[in-house]
């Protein structure tokens, strides 16, 4: 099999081929001082079923790429195998490599030893505990879920080199859930992107392992979230793309998946400026919700629906200055909005707060913002503590008034501030 967990790791730092990765490699290399060229030929040896032990100013250039030791990086150290060390016979000689311990947290180890140890429930058993996860995501504190499932999915890295066969393919497709939940918390609950990022790197070499190709565009879209929302355009669009290739190689893909890569992309351009091009993905992510299908999402895909693409579409008029476009479509997201999406509910208080401090109505904000923190005191998410400061931003020009100062108190009351800081 090839080595999935480099092609995964650099795919995700935004180079969909071989040549963009090494030439990406051979930059580098002159920043950090080394005189090093890295060729295609190079790469494809090191993504082929065998790849050599890189040497060490290979290594240094890896890592600094890709933000990952090289043993997580799908290369067996020599000293693993039972012989002497060496090194690329292809590469220039250098200082010998010294053994080190291969890093267990991030690695996805190759059946080794012991194969088939477990029992050939172990994928399915795993799986159990990942779809409970899953669940309790929207009602578990984010703190502590995210120990939980970085736990478990440190469990199922490990659990991977004592598995073989279609169990470890069953195995390695919940570990791709379960660190893409991961990186969901970090991202959307934590406001820790650096962590989701490499998260979801690691998520995409489970996915790949598992073959699923579905799963693994899932993990590219989320991937695509971090640069976005960085306003690094480019290599959002990049991941995109990664993401909509992936979709395409599924042997059946939902409508509701393919409006949510509209949606993603759209909200990367939102945050990056360009909401003339946002909504023309958003109108024709409800088109193709309209026509539907036959085919039924996965049951993992729990993150979208079409109240959620009105979400999306009613920020983004928001952030266009459409403001009673946006109007409409906020109201009429918070009215269908179930009962426990409470995250969501954030989100939209908060937007729906900006959009009357737009329009010179700081009393009907305020009262916005109340609701949305009598929310966050149920139900912590980051992402609608976002909304509601850029909210409370905009009351600037009100900020002596009584409602105002009565949402500060709250705002900045002792345990919310500490709260805030904890998470």
């Amino acid at each position: 099999m090839p080595n999935l967990a480099l092609k995964a790791a650099r795919q995700a730092v935004g180079c969909p081929s071989q040549q963009a990765f090494a030439d990406a490699l051979s930059r580098s290399a002159r920043q950090l001082g080394l005189s090093i060229v890295v060729s295609v030929r190079q790469v494809r040896r090191w993504e082929s079923d065998s790849p050599p032990w890189p040497q060490e100013d290979y290594q240094r250039l890896l890592t600094h790429v890709l933000h990952q030791p090289v043993e997580d990086l799908g290369f067996r150290p020599p000293w693993d195998r039972g012989a002497a060390p060496t090194v690329d016979a292809t590469l220039p000689a250098g200082p010998a490599v010294s053994p080190a311990p291969t890093a267990l947290r991030g690695a996805l180890p190759r059946p080794v030893g012991h194969t088939g140890s477990q029992p050939t429930t172990i994928g399915a058993d795993f799986g159990t505990v990942t779809e409970a996860h899953r669940r309790l995501y929207p009602s578990v504190a984010p703190a502590i879920l995210h120990r939980a499932v970085a736990e478990h999915a440190n469990l199922g890295t490990a659990l991977l080199g004592e598995t073989s066969g279609i169990p470890r393919r069953i195995l390695a497709s919940a570990l791709a859930e379960s660190l893409l939940l991961l990186a969901r918390i970090e991202f959307f609950d934590l406001r820790q992107p650096g962590a989701a990022d490499a998260t979801l790197v690691r998520a995409l070499q489970a996915a790949g392992e598992a073959d699923d190709s579905l799963l693994g565009a899932a993990v590219l879209a989320h991937s695509a979230f971090v640069p976005g929302w960085a306003g690094r355009l480019p290599v959002a669009r990049e991941r995109m793309q990664a993401a909509r290739t992936y979709a395409r190689r599924a042997p059946a893909v939902a409508a509701e998946v393919l409006a949510w890569l509209d949606a993603v992309e759209a909200e990367c351009l939102t945050r990056c400026g360009d909401q003339r091009a946002a909504l023309a993905l958003l109108r024709h992510a409800e088109d193709v919700l309209a026509v539907g299908g036959d085919v039924l999402p996965p049951d993992w895909f729990t993150w979208f629906s079409p109240v959620r693409l009105r979400a999306f579409r009613g920020n983004t008029e928001l952030t266009a200055g459409l403001v009673p476009q946006a109007r409409s479509t906020l109201q009429q997201v918070l009215a269908e909005l179930p009962e426990t999406d409470g995250k969501q509910r954030i989100v939209v208080l908060g937007d729906l707060a900006a959009l009357e401090a737009a329009t010179g109505d700081p009393g009907a904000a305020c009262a916005l913002l109340e609701q949305a923190l009598d929310q966050l005191a149920v139900t912590w998410y980051a992402t609608g503590m976002d909304r509601v400061r850029d909210a409370r931003r905009a009351l600037a020009p009100w900020d002596g008034s009584e409602a105002v100062r009565r949402v500060d108190d709250r705002l900045y009351s002792w345990s919310a501030t500490l709260s805030s800081l904890q998470r």
